[in-house]
């Protein structure tokens, strides 16, 4: 191995698969990103604040909407629950009702959770370890991440959507059914720790520029999974049932399968999940937000 600076290699972990790079390698990709980040930086909302609470409803949000949707539903979301001690007392219907048009409402579920943990748990602060943060309910590693980058300023490496397309197209060619553990390393030995905050802006940013200017290269990614058409699903047919509990709450199962269009067979199992799930309450057979 070379000593020049400019040949020293370098990796993220021992046994890791993957490229190995030089300083220089690094340098280079660092600034081709950069380069685009410059000319195509996205000014959002959510990116304008260091608190840790604004950032964490943001990354939620992200994680199965896209950007344009989150634009519009975070500052209603913010306006109607400003801090996590307002969310920890909201009650479950008045959040689902904000959240309402986002889809996937566990989120929203998760969300108040979180803020109930919070506040319960460790005085109204989020935690600003990523240990601590991981153990917040619905928070995963590329959330945990998020935060700890946009709100503290700590770097720790992750991948999210975005981040696996610069990576994959860089990287990997035309290879498929990349693991992300191959990633990792890379993301790793690249991090600009000094302003986690801003790479990992310019990081996503690139990726949103692939994806409208090429194949997604998420595509190769081995964890890849396209998503089912909403329409006639039955995920659109639990949505559908939950908006009419919030929009009617107090009636039976048969009611909620003819406002929702929903078979009264398929209808019970739905709202019985909803119910396993913490979002739904039934007494009497009548259902209503738990």
């Amino acid at each position: 191995m070379a000593e020049d600076g400019s040949r020293r290699r370098v990796r993220a972990g021992e046994g890791d698969a993957g490229p190995i790079l030089t300083s220089a390698e690094v340098e280079a990709f660092r600034e081709e990103v950069r380069d685009v980040y410059r000319e195509y930086g996205r000014d959002l909302p959510w990116r304008r604040t260091r608190d840790p609470y604004a950032v964490l409803v943001s990354e939620v949000m992200l994680q199965q909407t896209q950007v344009p949707r989150v634009e519009r539903k975070w500052p209603d979301f913010m306006s109607a629950f400003p801090d996590v001690r307002a969310l920890a007392a909201a009650p479950l219907s008045e959040v689902l009702k904000v959240w309402r048009g986002m889809g996937y409402d566990r989120r929203a579920v998760h969300l108040k959770r979180m803020a109930e943990t919070v506040v319960a748990e460790h005085g109204g602060e989020l935690p600003r370890t990523l240990e601590g943060l991981l153990a917040l309910p619905g928070v995963g590693p590329a959330t945990a991440g998020a935060v700890a980058a946009f709100a503290y300023g700590e770097p720790h490496p992750y991948v999210e959507t975005n981040i696996r397309a610069v990576y994959l197209h860089r990287f990997f060619g035309d290879r498929c059914d990349v693991p992300d553990r191959e990633l990792m390393s890379l993301v790793e030995a690249t991090l600009d720790r000094d302003d986690p905050r801003e790479w990992y802006y310019a990081l996503m940013d690139y990726g949103a520029h692939l994806k409208r200017t090429t194949p997604n290269p998420c595509r190769r990614s081995a964890h890849h999974a396209p998503q089912a058409p909403l329409a006639g699903s039955r995920r659109q047919a639990r949505a559908r049932l939950l908006r009419a509990v919030l929009d009617e709450p107090g009636g039976t199962t048969e009611r909620y399968a003819a406002l929702a269009g929903v078979a009264a067979g398929d209808a019970e199992e739905l709202l019985g999940r909803l119910r396993d799930e913490g979002f739904l309450a039934a007494e009497d057979g009548r259902w209503a937000v738990a």
